[in-house]
C-alpha cells in the first residue's frame, strides 16, 4: 500500500478530500483566502463545520478593500 506524505482524516479515519469540502461566502472575503501558509488551517476549519448550518471562523480576517 502506498502512503501519502500527507492527508485530511475524519474522527472516524476517514479521509477528506479537501477539493469536495465547501467553501463558505465568508472564506471569499477573507484575507487568508488562497494563501498557501494557511490552507491546513482553512480546510481543517471548513471541514469541521461542512455538515453544520452555520458557519464560523475565529481566524477571519477581512480583505483589504484598497487593494
Amino acid at each position: 500500500m502506498e502512503e501519502k506524505p500527507f492527508g485530511f482524516f475524519n474522527d472516524d479515519g476517514s479521509e477528506i478530500n479537501p477539493d469536495l469540502v465547501p467553501k463558505p461566502s465568508l472564506c471569499l472575503t477573507c484575507k487568508k483566502d488562497d494563501n498557501p501558509s494557511e490552507y491546513v488551517l482553512c480546510t481543517l476549519t471548513r471541514a469541521d463545520q461542512q455538515d453544520e448550518e452555520g458557519f464560523r471562523c475565529d481566524a477571519y480576517e477581512p480583505k483589504d478593500r484598497n487593494t
